[in-house]
This record gives C-alpha cells, structure tokens and sequence, in this order.
C-alpha cells in the first residue's frame, strides 16, 4: 500500500479507503462482527489506515464495530465519519446540515467510536436550507475545539462546495480537503463539474462505488445475482458493453475485473482515493490487489473511450473548434501554458 497527502493538507492517508457501511447486518446484506473484523484486518494488513463510515452505517452498528476494532491503536489510523442523515427517524433536530444537529450527531459519534476525536468528519450530503457560514463556522468550532482534524464533503453540487471553501478561505476559517462521490467506469457524470472543481481547488476525491454495486466485478454478465436491479443506471446495455470492457483489460492484465475498475478511478489526474468495501473478506482481498496493478495507457485508453460521457453545455460547446478560433483568433496552437 502506498499513501498519498489528502487534498491541500499534510494528512497522510493509503491510497485505498475501507468502507464500512457493510459492517453489521441491519440493513440485511451486510456481515456480522466476526466478518467485519476479517475484512478489516485484511485491509489493515495490507497497510490500510484510513476508514470511513457515517452515524447512519447500519443503524451505528459500523461506527461501533470501527471503534472496537482500532481501540488498540487509535492514534495509527485515519477515522473518518459523517454527518447529517438522521439519527431518529420523524424528529428534525435529528437531520440535516445545521449547526444544532452537527454537534449533536459528533458527540453521538464519538461515543459509539469510543473515541475523543474524529480525523475526518464528512458533511454526508448538502441539505439546500442551511447557509454556507452556519455550516463552515460550526465545522470550525469543531476543528477549534479538538473533537474534529479535518473536513470533506460528499453528495453536494460544485458550486456549492467552492463556494463554502471561499467563505472560510476569506474568513480564516477550516476548509474542506477532500470530496466524497460517487464515481466509476458506470457514473462518470462527476467529470462536469465536480472532479474538475476537485482538481482546481486541491481536494482530494474519494470515489464511493467505484464498482458501481459489483456490475464491474462482472457478475451480472456472468449470471449471477446481486443487488442491482435491472435497467439501473449500474445494469443496462451501457454498463454491460463497459463491463465486458473491463473483464477484457482484466484478462490482458491477468486481474480481476474488480482490481480494473477500481485502478482506473486511482490513475485519474486528480488525487483519487478509492473507497472499497464488501459483505466478506475474499471480496476485500480482491479489492486490495489495485494496489499492485497498473493499467498501461493504451488500455487506460480503451477504458476511457468505451465509458465516455457527454459532458454537456457549456463543456461541449468550448472546445468545438469555432469557438476556439473565436476565442484565440484562430492561433491558440501558438501559447504555451
């Protein structure tokens, strides 16, 4: 495992994330705390340390099988978790991005993570009624105060999240490091706004499914069942062609399917960090072998070209050559950047 600085801090972090969200059968697909420890211990093993999971996870299940799990030796790993979704089903104050539930769901958090602070509290997902200033001030307070090292953001627009890392910039205030999307082979949509938005202002991407629900492990064209439904967004004609793509350049690499996907969210031009999870320690394994892989160009290439998105206006209407010859008086070909 190697590691990589997270965004503009100096946070080391591996460059493989383990995602919890499996940890704990609530939810009905995921594994026990025998399991759990199997598939963190494989992750830790392999040099891993820097673990997500969210108040929500398994109704907390996640957050106190992480905590049981790096009590030992706390301080080594990286902790991340989030907050917003609620914690009482039907109760306000139990939601949302406000001031009131932020401090509210830290202090729960840290009592099921049996621990004194977080190294990297997420704003789970932008909730469009609370300003911009409540939400980086509160954050700040937190920083301030020790309970919390670091802040990323997940699930929010790019204007959004640019717009609130200005207000602290200018205000002396915590920003956010990292970013939190989903993002694969299957959901390249983020390559609009956000990944570039990313890679502007330094942050850091954490791409939560980059195995778009296991389609990119290839099971549905191998037949098998999961949890994907058909004619999804992860399960269609599309992502079936990408698949078969993608078992292909795993045959030429002698990998997985599974290592393929997950390295080419890694060989992205913007700092890409992965979050790999699973319901059992082979599917771990397997996810950790992306470590060890690279994928050459020339079929980093074909990865790219079959997955390829329309980026829309105004993206696609800037680099029509007419406009470039507009822009450039036709010697763009002449400036050197």
């Amino acid at each position: 495992m190697k590691y990589r600085l997270l965004g503009n801090s100096g946070l080391r972090v591996s460059e493989i994330s383990l995602g919890t969200m499996t940890f704990g059968t609530e939810w009905g697909w995921g594994g026990d705390k025998e399991e759990s420890k199997k598939m963190f211990d494989a992750y830790a093993n392999a040099g891993g340390n820097f673990l997500d999971t969210a108040n929500l996870y398994t109704n907390g299940t996640s957050e106190k099988f992480v905590g049981e799990f790096i009590k030992s030796d706390r301080d080594h790993f990286v902790l991340g978790t989030k907050y917003s979704l609620f914690d009482r089903e039907g109760d306000l104050s139990f939601a949302g991005n406000n001031r009131k539930n932020l401090m509210r769901s830290v202090e729960g958090s840290l009592k099921r993570l049996q621990t004194d602070y977080i190294d990297l509290l997420w704003l789970h997902a932008w909730d469009d009624m609370v300003p911009n200033e409540e939400v980086m001030r509160g954050v700040d307070d937190l920083v301030s105060s020790g309970k919390v090292r670091y802040i990323g953001i997940s699930d929010t627009p790019a204007w959004v999240v640019s717009r609130a890392n200005t207000i602290a910039e200018l205000r002396g205030w915590s920003q956010f490091v990292a970013l939190q999307i989903e993002y694969s082979l299957i959901q390249r949509t983020p390559e609009r706004d956000l990944t570039p938005m990313a890679k502007s202002r330094g942050l850091a991407v954490t791409p939560l499914a980059p195995l778009a629900g296991g389609a990119l492990t290839g099971i549905y064209i191998r037949g098998e069942e999961g949890r994907v439904k058909e004619d999804s967004l992860r399960r269609n004609v599309r992502s079936t062609t990408i698949t078969q793509k993608v078992v292909e350049v795993a045959e030429k690499l002698d990998a997985s399917p599974a290592q393929v996907a997950l390295r080419w969210t890694m060989q992205q031009e913007f700092t890409s960090i992965p979050i790999v999870g699973g319901r059992k320690v082979s599917q771990m394994e397997d996810s950790l072998g992306s470590a060890d892989l690279v994928i050459p160009d020339e079929l980093m290439a074909e990865l790219n070209a079959v997955s390829e998105i329309e980026l829309g206006f105004p993206h696609d209407f800037l680099q029509q050559d007419t406009v470039k010859n507009v822009l450039f008086a036709g010697q763009k070909d002449k400036i050197i950047r």
